[in-house]
């Protein structure tokens, strides 16, 4: 089939499992240090370039079953997100799934493993079900599929960056202390 009938190919027969990537970056921290910072969702907008006002539900935190909600913007539009975390491994893995496990889209995936002194972070994406709204066409899949690709090396680039600069930064979701 040419890459042009491909392009087109109706909405029905495309498979969700095809549009999925992992990125790779080594950082210079520790894999329980990369899973703190990754895994306090309001701080993504410092290494994000697409995600802002990211925030917890109300007594939620990085822990499985949690919940948080967050904007997204891309070519001059905004939209909301909600978001459920699906696995909560500190220093291993955090995945999320954006729409919430049982009737999920897309699944964001990081996990964390020692290399030296630092930490190869592994960001993955994929596509969990066909929705209109992010295209209806494999070029439009495609397309979304390269864009968050590319998102995904910026964060992970500027996640580097912000680590080489902040020696011992203090997660957003720092636990409530309790005098006694």
């Amino acid at each position: 089939m040419s890459t042009a009938a491909r392009a087109h190919d109706p909405f029905e027969t495309l498979n969700a499992a095809d549009f999925a990537f992992t990125r790779r970056a080594w950082v210079d921290a520790t894999p329980a240090r990369v899973y703190d910072l990754v895994s306090d969702v309001p701080a993504i907008r410092r290494w994000s370039p697409n995600a802002t006002d990211v925030a917890f539900d109300q007594d939620a935190g990085p822990r499985v079953g949690a919940w948080f909600s967050g904007r997204n913007h891309k070519d001059g539009r905004q939209w909301t997100t909600r978001s459920q975390i699906v696995r909560a491994d500190p220093g291993t893995a955090f995945t999320f799934v954006v729409g919430g496990a049982e009737d999920g889209i897309v699944r964001w995936s990081w996990t964390f493993r020692p290399q030296g002194r630092g930490t190869v972070v592994q960001q993955s994406w994929q596509l969990l079900r066909l929705d209109p709204v992010l295209g209806t066409t494999r070029s439009d899949l495609d397309a979304l599929r390269d864009y968050m690709a590319d998102s995904a090396e910026t964060t992970l680039a500027s996640l580097a960056q912000w680590i080489a600069a902040t020696p011992h930064p203090e997660p957003t979701h720092s636990p409530r202390r309790i005098s006694g």
